[in-house]
């Protein structure tokens, strides 16, 4: 006499729950030995300035702020 088998989720999501895991590792071990791919993303040593760029840079965060007065609905 066979035992009832117990409902489960096919092979299939094992598997890809698995792929799954493997792959965030390995992005993430290779984001690891890249380092950061952005400036300021890592703290500078206190007492030291940013750089200045030649570009301006700020991305229009040295802007004024909108004069919002002058709204009337």
């Amino acid at each position: 006499m066979k035992s009832p088998k117990l409902p489960g989720p096919p092979p299939s999501v094992y598997a890809f729950v698995l792929l799954l895991a493997l792959v965030f590792a390995a992005s993430y071990a290779v984001g690891n030995m890249v380092g950061p791919v952005a400036p300021g993303m890592r703290e500078r040593p206190s007492g030291e300035e940013p750089e200045q760029s030649e570009h301006g840079g700020g991305g229009g965060h040295s802007l004024p702020a909108p004069d919002t007065t002058a709204v009337t609905w």
